[in-house]
């Protein structure tokens, strides 16, 4: 009996593949902690923030993929993306990433505030201008590159009316900026053969697996360690927020020890990968929690 042909994915499917929807909803629900933490609470301005930030890191998103289909195309984890897979040629995808960018551009500017949508701007060409080229070069790029991870906080902030320059929230940004590093070696340390196989420079190349793992532990401290700038700073002033952040850190450090034993394998690395991924959540959900904790 014949083989039946395999089914072209629907439109809607590549488009959600395209923009990497989980990823772009994961940095958008991180810029709500930096509004409700500025409001000290939420209002409708939120729903409208949060658009204008998805819609600008689906275009982001697909823009990357874009810039590299060719790359993907090398590496099992990505070959089956849009792009390399024939699902959407290049230049339609890059037209889709230039109307989702363009949307969330014009709604932070036109229902918040210019500072808002210019800090969208940045990050949008941070990543596909800056980051992106340079990750071709340089296994360090990710560290540069980690300010992606601190914007979203301070578009919800400056949304909301806060100043970029508040203390408060370059404590939060700062935070979500260190944990980026480690986030992003996990995940070299799982694909590493991947990520060389299509051209990419790693750290496992630079400094072995065994080094990096180490290297990766000491971030992941130091981001646990960076927490405890936000009672500092005033972002979490409640009790169980601070309770609930503190829990996580030790958690987090607690389930990164592995990381310093010899003969680390890939189901280590996607773990260690997933709690951080997790304490992610927790630090999101605890500022944005704190303003309620305090009533």
């Amino acid at each position: 009996m014949a083989a039946l042909p395999l089914s072209k994915p629907s439109p809607i499917s590549t488009l959600l593949e395209l923009t990497k929807l989980r990823i772009s909803g994961a940095s958008t629900f991180t810029a709500a902690a930096g509004y409700v933490a500025f409001l000290r609470g939420a209002n409708a301005g939120l729903i409208t923030t949060l658009i204008g930030i998805l819609l600008l890191a689906m275009g982001s998103s697909a823009l990357n993929e874009v810039q590299e289909w060719r790359h993907d195309a090398r590496m099992p984890r990505t070959a089956g993306r849009p792009i390399p897979h024939g699902d959407i040629s290049p230049g339609r995808a890059a037209l889709v990433a230039g109307v989702l960018a363009v949307s969330g551009f014009l709604t932070l500017l036109l229902a918040h505030n210019l500072a808002s949508a210019l800090l969208g701007a940045l990050a949008l060409a941070w990543y596909n201008g800056f980051y992106t080229p340079l990750k071709r070069i340089s296994a360090f790029a990710v560290v540069p590159g980690s300010l992606i991870g601190a914007l979203p906080p301070a578009i919800g902030w400056t949304a909301a009316g806060g100043s970029v320059a508040d203390p408060s929230i370059l404590a939060l940004a700062f935070v979500f900026f260190i944990w980026q590093v480690p986030h992003f070696w996990l995940l070299v340390g799982l694909h590493a053969e991947g990520y060389e196989g299509a051209g990419f420079p790693t750290l496992v190349t630079v400094f072995g697996r065994p080094r990096l793992s180490r290297l990766t532990f000491t971030w992941i401290c130091g981001t646990a360690a960076a927490c405890a700038l936000l009672p500092i700073f005033r972002v979490l002033v409640s009790r169980p927020a601070e309770i609930m952040l503190g829990l996580g850190a030790l958690w987090l450090i607690a389930g990164s020890l592995p990381l310093l034993r010899p003969g680390q394998d890939a189901p280590l690395y996607r773990r260690v990968f997933m709690n951080i991924n997790l304490f992610a959540l927790i630090l999101t959900a605890a500022a944005i929690l704190d303003p309620y904790f305090a009533r």
